[in-house]
């Protein structure tokens, strides 16, 4: 055998080694963590929406913004705040509320007026560009003393395993810092990109969280706080109490592999104030999110009500056990957004439309499937909610979409698991909120499912079904 074979066949067992060692690695400590069950009297859910105001224009109602700046505004010891998406990058034309320089802003006047505090900011490296360039607002908030952590993500499992085998067998060595040269696709006034940070962007794997905590509350959300973002339809949860600890010592694990240093300690309140109370919650994340959402689609049967607001679903599991569950008696209604738009670019419908056309097709019409009517905006919303019949509701929301990449360890996700009451307050808040969604009542919020059904669908199921095996996706 010529010494080329032999160099070519090492080569390729290496690559496979390294396939099958980054997808099956272990994770991170304290990556994929559940806390305790915890008792409490207040859930407050809170919801963002885009939709048609009747007169050819849109209309907002817009409730998480306002409450994370006042969470920032009421916190007396410290702030950590985990979001994905941070920056105030735009495309040229386009026009959107500042509410990243506006989160900005806030931080540095609480830190300017409470110079003592501990304020930590977390976020993702798609706002440095893949560190090809500076973010203004980080680095202005560096200057004011918050402590500004980028996560690093190259100790997580990879989710693209034949690109990712190429990418750090050849490719991650180099770094991404540098003069950039290609245009920016997140952003045509961003600054331009390396190609190394671009090699390293189709490394497809993300810090996606959504977390803002103080010693006095936390708010878990569907939303980031992001220029482009800032029209999206998105739900959020705010609790207090002794969870908080648990989101803390969540967040301290990406600082542990991020290198960013201690998270203030939280002091927990007295075990009077949070053993009691009508709800029960627990903070769950990456892969612990997929055990509960699973638990909660299979405990659902005859005379029992699912129903799922989801940005992206495509997750095998999830799709048959809905299907199963409408097997078993359950009715059914999935709100999905139509993957039409991406910041102002096009998208072609995947995965949801070719999801939402077998969730229809298999259970003969049980399952009900509509689009939220979106125009350049997102419904971005990730919810599940269960209602039990004669039986207590099961809620989740926060960053997880219903996706391989999200609920398999591969990006870091969030959400907050709740059990309520039949009939209790927070049940009310999320069977009105769904409601008006899909009934329209007072807009023409949702459409029904021809609306985005094409004649060239079954070339998008293929390709959506292609695209989950080889893991080339974003979703």
């Amino acid at each position: 055998m010529s010494p080329l074979r032999i160099c070519l066949g090492l080569l390729v067992l290496w690559l496979i080694a390294v396939m099958i060692y980054q997808t099956h690695k272990p994770l991170p400590e304290g990556v994929s963590y559940e806390s305790p069950v915890y008792r409490t009297s207040q859930v407050t859910f809170l919801q963002d929406l885009t939709y048609p105001n009747g007169a050819g224009g849109t209309a907002q109602k817009q409730q998480i913004y306002n409450r994370i700046l006042h969470i920032v505004d009421e916190a007396e010891s410290f702030i950590v705040i985990d979001l994905f998406l941070f920056n105030d990058y735009i495309h040229e034309g386009q026009t959107f509320p500042q509410v990243s320089a506006g989160l900005a802003n806030r931080l540095t006047e609480k830190k300017k007026t409470h110079p003592d505090m501990d304020i930590v900011f977390i976020t993702d490296e798609i706002n440095t560009n893949y560190n090809s360039a500076p973010n203004p607002l980080l680095e202005r908030m560096k200057k004011a003393g918050i402590r500004v952590v980028i996560t690093d993500v190259d100790p997580l499992r990879d989710s693209t395993p034949a690109y990712s085998a190429v990418w750090r067998t050849f490719f991650q060595w180099f770094g991404q810092s540098g003069n950039g040269w290609i245009p920016n696709l997140m952003s045509s006034q961003g600054p331009d990109i390396t190609m190394r940070s671009y090699l390293k962007l189709m490394n497809v794997k993300a810090n996606h969280r959504k977390v803002v905590a103080s010693e006095k509350s936390a708010l878990i959300s569907s939303g980031n706080v992001h220029d482009a973002s800032a029209f999206h339809s998105n739900i959020a949860f705010e609790v207090h109490g002794e969870v908080i600890g648990d989101i803390l010592k969540a967040e301290q694990a990406v600082l542990d592999f991020s290198g960013g240093g201690q998270l203030p300690a939280y002091s927990s309140e007295p075990a009077a104030a949070t053993a009691s109370g009508a709800y029960q919650i627990r903070y769950v994340t990456e892969g612990k999110v997929y055990d509960r959402v699973l638990e909660a689609i299979h405990g659902a049967g005859s005379g029992d009500q699912i129903d799922m607001g989801m940005f992206y679903l495509a997750d095998r599991k999830v799709i048959e056990g809905l299907l199963e569950a409408s097997e078993r008696g359950a009715a059914i209604r999935v709100l999905l957004d139509p993957n039409e738009n991406a910041f102002g670019q096009d998208k072609i419908g995947i995965p949801n439309r070719p999801v939402a056309s077998e969730l229809h097709s298999k259970s003969n019409g049980r399952i009900a499937v509509k689009w939220y009517n979106t125009t350049e905006e997102q419904y971005h919303t990730k919810l599940l909610y269960v209602r039990h019949h004669g039986g207590d509701s099961i809620m989740m929301g926060g960053s997880t979409n219903f996706t391989p990449r999200n609920l398999n360890n591969y990006n870091l996700e969030n959400d907050l698991w709740v059990q309520a009451p039949s009939g209790s307050e927070l049940d009310q808040n999320l069977e009105h909120y769904f409601d008006r969604l899909w009934n329209n009542k007072g807009a023409e919020f949702s459409l029904e499912l021809p609306a985005y059904q094409e004649k060239t669908n079954f070339l998008k199921d293929w390709a959506y079904r292609l695209q989950t095996i080889l893991g080339f996706t974003t979703f």
